[in-house]
This record gives structure tokens, C-alpha cells and sequence, in this order.
């Protein structure tokens, strides 16, 4: 990074950060002299392990998909950002098949893993050693008894931990991801129970103890701080603290499991808005926490180690929350920041990740009258209900006795207007719209938020119609890390060619734009309404209204501009399904759901020059990101013009059937 970087990062940085860090520096290099050694370890057991019957509450047809993957990665093939590889039946830990790169070797801290010319896509590397692929394997081996899953993931593990002695190469820079591999270790080693060589790969295995020893005693040295704490933080925390109490096994096990769940409590309430969504406000992080969450109480509650209430409450909250602003397809909001990123995974391709995330909150704390059908199944939701205890229904925690729609503080409002069937059949899908009227990002950096105040999203049947583009990079392409969070790539309005908030690098906004929202009312069942402003053109103010009329399936937005003369872009991204007619100042709008031709008429403001952009990449416009390193062309329609003294322009999104 620049030096102009390293200053504005300490910039966001408090006094105790910054000394914090300090000492993270003084202690990396006295670990270079002088590495830490694990102590000698003997008589050590495992006893996490599942309770009887656990196994058989699987449903068949999660098992199914589960095998299925299983035999894919026997096979050598997995997929990872939109990369295929088939070099995973003994894999290069260090290669990024990417750009056809190893890591190079080395002390861990003095390696440059954000210099993608010096060591590869970095994410490409970490990902395969989360091990998750290996509780896959772990899982098949359970449910079907096939030695052969257990076995592979044997030769992995003592691959890895060969290829990857303590503090040497990429894999022990980010404690983030020596979390999420302490989680994978700890439910491959309950899965592989009953195997003849679980307790030879693990506990009665001195590489073994030494890899577990040195990865809590790295977390307990090197945690996030300050202004990083946000969910790397409660991955360090949750890793940390199902190891210690699942591998019971070191004298420091009693305090690392006491300091972790201090912080793991303190952090997940840090992190999450009362009402329950995170305060990140990038939806993929919302799941990631609530899966480490529920990991890790899984674990305490194996362990009869006592969690303090509010952990058990904030999990409680976050569930409600994504049941609250799910589609009709349970399909959360696409916002902020998405990397892919999983807590616990123990289930095959087409698994759905939100609908298990309600599953297991059904089958913890129970379901509310209004929460939305799941639908689907999966292998996660029956393993971790057998590990944690029920959620104790005493009447002290108020649950929202209705769907919430506006959560203020976090900004968020999803007006809807419901599905319905007349008497011949035919049908209207669910309207969705998503306004986006909350803060910028969350702590000093706001490291996954997009510049993205008053920008909407809305579908149809559950298809993306005016879609969140996504995220698709993080590192070594700055170009498309910066079009993917700016203004310009969310359907919000931009004026002089600026972003709403100022980005000082891939994770750092300097300044935050403020939003307040002045009106979030669905009283009427007629018309939902909703307005908001932000101030982050200074001298201008950008004020939007929403109405969502359900009898006409209309939804109507008004932007308002009051300031000095600018240039103004006011953007609309198509989904990826979608495709545009565009006649002057109208777009109609056409696409195919289950077989069914749908269709809808966007009225533009006639003061702005329309263009429709697709694919481009000189500069990037019009594009749409489904997942981390993936991008598909998507159409995307720019009206440009000027806004001086007090402007108004009005699109309307009529939808046909």
C-alpha cells in the first residue's frame, strides 16, 4: 500500500489502536527471533462429539447433495470465485490457480499479501485452507460410513499442516482465517468419530497439537482491533473459542475459552443493531456472523460451558431480522460487501444458505407467526439443533409480533405489495423493494460499505429487476473494486462525477455521508411510503421519495436536488435476467420466471439524456456480480443532465403481470 494509505488508515485509528498495534509489531518481531514452542500435551481425548441420533435426523435428500459434493472433491474439483480447479485430490496449499502464482515462502509477517504481482489472488490461496471442504468430506464420511471420505480428509489435513509449519507462508497473516480453520478442525474431528484413525490424525498426533496450540495461542496474541473489529473479529473469537472447548487439551485452554467468550459476547452486541441486522450493513456478513454465532454456542452448549445471556439474545435478533427482510424466495437484500464467506459448512451445492439459516433459528428459538415458510432442507440445521440447547421461551424477550418493515436504525425499510390470484388463475407475484436509508458502514473505516445512501432495490417474483450490482473483488483490481461500491454502481443518483461517501482505499471511506430517514409508512394498504436525505454533496442535498401502490402494481420514485448547478447521473441497473428496450425517456423492461414471460414499463425523467450501457470496462458500466469473482454483463441505464436550484425528477416501474 502507498504511504498516503498508511496515513489515512491511522487517521481512523483512537489512541489505544494505535498502541495496540504497536505492540502487535514489537511481539511479531520477538517471535521472529524467538518462536513460541507448544507445550507437551499427553492424555488428550475428544469428547464433542455428536449426540446419538443426530445423524439420522439428516433428510435424505440433504445427504444426497451432500455426497454428491463430497464425491466432486474426491474427484479433485471444487470451484472457488468463479475459478473451476481439479488439482484438489492433493492440492498445491500455496498455488493461486488465478494467475498460475505461488506464495512465496517465508516469515508470515513479512510477506506482501496484498501485492497480487508478488503473491496471487490472496482469497484464491486462503480460501481451500479454510478446510471447509474438508467437513464436507468429514460429513459424507458420517452419514455414509465410506472410509475412503474420512481418509482423504486425513491426507489433507497432514498435508497442510507439512506444507504449513507455525508462522511460515500466507496461511498465518489473517487471523480471520486461522478462525474459520479452528472451527473446520473442530467438526471434522466430530465427524470423523467413530473412524479408526480420528484419534491418530488428531488428538494422539503431535503435529496435530502443535498446528491447534499454535493457532489459539496467534488469536490470543494478534486479535482485531479498534477500528478492524468488525466480523473478522467474531471469527477469531468463535474459532477460538470452540477450540478451547473442544480440544481441552493445553493449560492456556481455560483462559482462551474465557477471554474469547468475553469478547465473542461484547463483539457480536458491537456488531449488531438492536434490531438484529449487522451493523455492517453488508448482508453476507449479517450470515457469516450469525453462523459463527450459532457455531459457537454449539459448542459451549457440547461442552456445558455457560454463555451469557445476550449472546443467546443477539443471535435471537439477528435471525428475526433476516426473516423480516427476506423476498418471497428467501432471498435477503444484496447489500454492501459480499466475499462468499461462510462460517460452517456441511452441505452440498443447491443447499440454500438463507433458508438453513431460518431452519436452524426455528429449530433453536422458534418461529413466529409471521416469519416466511422455509422451504428445503439441509445436513447444518439438524447437526447444530442436536448441539445447542433450545432458546428458553420465559416471556421476558420481546419478539416483534409483525413482519417489521422499517428497521430504523439500521436504516433499512422493504416495502412490499403482497402476491394474489384472481378466480381465473392468474397470478401477481410479490413487489420487494429495498430503500437504503441507514449509515454509510460501520466503525471509523466502514470497510465493507458502499457509497450507496437512498439507492433502491426491488424485484419481482423474487427476480432481480432494479438489482444491487454486487461486489465481485476486493484485491488487485482497483478499477472494479472501486465501480462496484461507487454511487454510480447502485441506483441511487450521483452529482459531478463524485461519490456520496469518499473513499480513501479498497477497505477505508475518509468520510461518511449521514442519512436520515424523514418517512418509512405502510399504515395504508393502499400505498407503502418511503423518504429519505443525505448530505454527502455538502452544499447540495440529494431527497428521495418511494411509493410502492399495491392495486396498481406501481412504484413510483421522486428524487430532489437543492443546491448550486451540477452535472447529475441517475442510474438504474437491470438484473442479470432482464433485458431493456429503450425509446427515449422509456424502458420497457422483459424476462422469463419459471417458464412465464413477465414484463414492466420504466418511465424516465424526460430533463435527463438516457443511454443503456452493457459490459463495458473502459470504464467498468454495466455489470452484475451474482458472486465474489464472478461478473455477467447486465444492462444499466444512465440519464445525464444538470440539477440547479431545486430539481425534481420522477421514474415510475409499472409492472404488466
Amino acid at each position: 500500500m502507498s504511504p498516503g494509505w498508511y496515513l489515512r488508515r491511522l487517521s481512523r485509528m483512537g489512541p489505544q489502536e494505535v498502541g495496540g498495534r504497536a505492540g502487535d509489531v514489537l511481539r511479531r518481531r520477538r517471535w521472529r527471533a524467538a518462536p513460541p514452542s507448544a507445550p507437551a500435551v499427553t492424555g488428550a481425548r475428544f469428547t464433542a462429539v455428536l449426540p446419538a441420533g443426530a445423524l439420522a435426523a439428516v433428510p435424505a435428500d440433504a445427504a444426497k447433495r451432500l455426497v454428491a459434493a463430497a464425491d466432486r472433491l474426491m474427484d479433485g474439483h471444487a470451484e472457488y470465485f468463479g475459478v473451476e480447479r481439479a488439482d484438489l485430490a492433493a492440492p498445491d496449499w500455496w498455488l493461486d490457480p488465478k494467475t498460475g502464482r505461488r506464495a512465496p515462502d517465508g516469515y508470515a509477517f513479512d510477506l506482501p499479501y496484498r501485492d497480487e504481482d508478488a503473491v496471487g489472488d490472496i482469497k484464491q490461496i486462503w480460501e481451500p485452507s479454510r478446510h471447509q471442504h474438508l467437513t464436507v468430506l468429514a460429513a459424507a464420511y458420517a452419514l455414509t460410513r465410506n472410509e475412503r471420505y474420512a481418509e482423504r480428509a486425513a491426507e489433507h489435513l497432514r498435508s497442510w499442516w507439512q506444507a504449513n509449519p507455525p508462522l511460515r507462508g500466507v496461511h498465518w497473516i489473517s487471523g480471520i482465517e486461522l478462525g474459520i480453520r479452528l472451527l473446520s478442525w473442530v467438526w471434522v474431528r466430530r465427524l470423523l468419530d467413530g473412524w479408526p484413525g480420528a484419534a491418530g490424525l488428531f488428538e494422539d498426533n503431535p503435529v496435530a497439537l502443535e498446528q491447534i496450540w499454535h493457532h489459539q495461542h496467534w488469536l490470543a496474541a494478534f486479535p482485531s482491533r479498534g477500528s478492524s473489529a468488525n466480523n473478522h473479529v467474531i471469527a477469531e473469537d468463535a474459532g477460538q473459542f470452540a477450540a478451547a472447548c473442544a480440544f481441552d487439551w493445553f493449560p492456556a485452554s481455560e483462559r482462551w475459552r474465557a477471554d474469547a467468550l468475553r469478547s465473542l459476547e461484547r463483539q457480536l452486541r458491537a456488531n449488531t443493531f438492536p434490531s438484529g441486522l449487522n451493523r455492517e450493513l453488508a448482508t453476507e456478513y449479517h450470515g457469516l456472523v450469525l453462523e459463527l454465532g450459532l457455531a459457537a454456542v454449539a459448542e459451549a452448549d457440547a461442552a456445558a460451558v455457560p454463555v451469557p445471556g445476550t449472546v443467546r439474545l443477539v443471535l435471537l435478533r439477528m435471525t428475526d431480522a433476516l426473516a423480516a427482510v427476506v423476498d418471497e424466495r428467501l432471498r435477503p437484500p444484496r447489500q454492501g460487501d459480499a466475499d462468499d464467506g461462510h462460517g460452517l459448512v456441511l452441505d452440498g451445492a443447491g443447499t440454500d444458505r438463507w433458508a438453513s439459516l431460518l431452519a436452524t433459528g426455528e429449530a433453536v428459538f422458534g418461529r413466529l407467526p409471521w416469519w416466511p415458510a422455509v422451504t428445503g432442507t439441509d445436513v447444518r440445521t439438524p447437526l447444530l439443533a442436536a448441539l445447542l440447547r433450545p432458546y428458553a421461551q420465559d416471556g421476558t424477550v420481546a419478539r416483534p409480533a409483525a413482519r417489521p418493515v422499517h428497521l430504523p436504525d439500521a436504516g433499512m425499510t422493504v416495502l412490499r405489495a403482497p402476491a394474489w390470484s384472481d378466480p381465473g388463475e392468474s397470478r401477481t407475484g410479490e413487489i420487494w423493494c429495498r430503500c437504503d436509508g441507514g449509515p454509510h458502514g460501520f466503525l471509523s473505516i466502514a470497510a465493507h460499505g458502499h457509497a450507496d445512501a437512498l439507492s433502491v432495490e426491488v424485484r419481482y417474483e423474487g427476480v432481480d429487476v432494479l438489482a444491487d450490482p454486487g461486489t465481485y473483488c476486493y484485491h488487485g483490481q482497483p478499477e472494479w473494486r472501486r465501480y462496484f461500491r461507487s454511487t454510480l454502481g447502485h441506483n441511487t443518483l450521483e452529482l459531478a462525477g463524485t461519490d456520496q461517501s469518499v473513499p480513501g482505499g479498497p477497505f477505508l471511506w475518509t468520510r461518511h455521508a449521514r442519512t436520515r430517514v424523514l418517512v418509512a409508512d405502510t399504515s395504508d394498504p393502499a400505498v407503502a411510503r418511503w423518504c429519505a436525505e443525505h448530505d454527502g454533496y455538502q452544499e447540495t442535498v440529494h431527497r428521495r421519495r418511494v411509493e410502492l401502490t399495491a392495486a396498481t402494481r406501481e412504484l413510483r420514485v421522486v428524487d430532489q436536488v437543492r443546491g448550486p448547478a451540477r452535472v447529475v447521473r441517475l442510474a438504474f441497473h437491470l438484473g442479470p435476467a432482464v433485458s431493456a428496450e429503450l425509446s427515449g425517456h422509456r424502458a420497457v423492461l422483459t424476462w422469463t420466471r419459471d417458464g412465464q414471460d413477465r414484463s414492466a414499463v420504466l418511465d424516465l425523467p424526460g430533463q435527463l439524456a438516457w443511454r443503456a450501457h452493457r459490459g463495458e470496462s473502459t470504464p467498468p458500466l454495466g455489470w452484475y456480480s451474482a458472486g465474489f469473482g464472478r461478473k455477467e454483463p447486465a444492462t444499466t441505464l444512465i440519464g445525464t443532465g444538470t440539477a440547479d436550484g431545486e430539481r425534481e425528477f420522477i421514474s415510475v416501474l409499472g409492472f404488466r403481470g
